[in-house]
């Protein structure tokens, strides 16, 4: 993870395989099953394929059916 300091908003991330990397700055992203805000510090599960983040596994494994 680089750099999660910056502005209160919404994070846009790029998503690799172990990691991500900001591009631009916030506080969290949000989750593309839910819609529920992720605090980058709380940032455990996204889709590499798909370049989307997931509050939860059960909504990663949601996004996985769809």
């Amino acid at each position: 993870m680089l750099n999660k300091s910056g502005g209160g908003g919404q994070a846009h991330l790029r998503y690799d395989d172990a990691d991500y990397h900001i591009l631009v700055p916030g506080t969290h992203v949000i989750c593309a099953i839910t819609g529920r805000a992720i605090p980058l510090d709380e940032l455990k599960y996204w889709s590499v394929a798909r370049q989307e983040a997931y509050v939860d596994v059960h909504a990663s494994v949601a996004a996985d059916r769809r």
